[in-house]
């Protein structure tokens, strides 16, 4: 289900193939769901503490 504040399937078709590959260090989360989590901060103009848990913690965010 995508929520309002979140990025449709054709932005992230858009989006997710300019984004680096990691191959080195620790796993990175999900790209979408904290690309979604920054989406939402900015376009509810809310502090970075008050970011929905299920984007995950509010500092990998930030």
């Amino acid at each position: 289900m995508i929520r309002r504040h979140e990025l449709s399937d054709a932005e992230w078709e858009f989006v997710g193939p300019l984004l680096p590959v990691s191959l080195r260090g620790r796993k990175r989360l999900d790209d979408r769901k904290v690309l979604n989590g920054i989406v939402w901060k900015f376009r509810t103009g809310t502090a970075w503490r008050d970011v929905p848990e299920r984007y995950g913690p509010w500092a990998t965010l930030h």
